[in-house]
């Protein structure tokens, strides 16, 4: 009788365990994006090069719904940041418009 009780609550442990773990690796990818981004517009003038890159460094799922801000001044040295945001929508057994907001940024030194 007590097992009966508990299993559903062993379930939902379960179950928003894994969407943790989802929205975790979905904000480890971003940040890796991110970086690659970085290093792009630290050595290329371009910035839609660094768009490029943070877009191909992601998942084709996320690719779509990523919003990608580059700032890169113009001297060497200074720095270069760009920034990646995205909405991720939790899984099943949760409604399909539950979502998590998620960013990660990354600067690096300008070097040309």
């Amino acid at each position: 009788m007590e097992f009966v009780l508990v299993l559903p609550l062993v379930i939902l442990v379960v179950v928003a365990s894994l969407q943790l773990i989802g929205v975790a690796r979905a904000r480890i990818e971003l940040q890796g994006a991110a970086r690659e981004g970085a290093r792009v517009a630290a050595t290329t003038p371009d910035p839609a090069r660094a768009v490029e890159a943070v877009l191909a460094a992601l998942s084709p799922e996320m690719r779509g719904r990523a919003r990608v801000s580059v700032e890169r001044p113009g001297r060497v040295g200074a720095m270069a940041t760009v920034s990646v945001s995205t909405r991720h929508q939790l899984g099943k057994p949760f409604p399909p418009s539950l979502e998590v907001d998620l960013s990660a940024g990354a600067t690096m030194r300008t070097e040309r």
